[in-house]
């Protein structure tokens, strides 16, 4: 048997069309279709990142401010505008942006931990109970939010607050 024989019975045990591979693919193969693109990152959101890491939260409002501003439906950006206002020394005002983002996504695991966190800062452990009890059925298997609220609400009984 020849090269083209075995190749030809590979393609068909794979279910693959001979013809495009024999003929090189020409104007009549059938071509995958164009992936869609992504949405690009917002490049406001990406620096705001940068800064909350670099603990420049102060900064980072005013550019997560113009992110929600375009794209009202962004949890994450409502999230770190959230976490960003309560490390900047204004937990009350944090409590919207959390809200709002729990608002868009209902089982954003972050928004849920950060407001136990802020009602905490606030002195509202029944509340930041509450987030706990969520993140709870939110991690079938646990998760890292629920595990730094726990602590969080830990050492919060043992008289320490978060700072931010």
């Amino acid at each position: 048997m020849r090269p083209t024989v075995f190749a030809s019975a590979a393609l068909l045990a794979l279910g693959l069309p001979i013809a495009t591979f024999a003929a090189g693919g020409g104007a009549d193969s059938p071509r995958p279709a164009a992936a869609t693109p992504a949405v690009p990152a917002d490049p406001a959101f990406a620096q705001a990142k940068a800064m909350v890491d670099q603990k420049n939260y102060a900064g980072a409002i005013p550019l997560l401010q113009q992110v929600v501003q375009r794209n009202p439906r962004n949890a994450d950006a409502y999230n770190l505008l959230g976490y960003s206002t309560r490390a900047s020394g204004n937990p009350n005002g944090s409590l919207q942006y959390y809200q709002q983002a729990l608002a868009i996504d209902p089982k954003h695991l972050g928004a849920h931990e950060y407001l136990g966190e802020a009602y905490l800062m606030l002195d509202r452990p029944a509340e930041a109970g509450q987030m706990l009890a969520r993140l709870d059925s939110l991690c079938v298997f646990g998760c890292t939010e629920y595990r730094m609220l726990k602590a969080a609400i830990a050492n919060y009984k043992q008289g320490r607050k978060p700072t931010n």
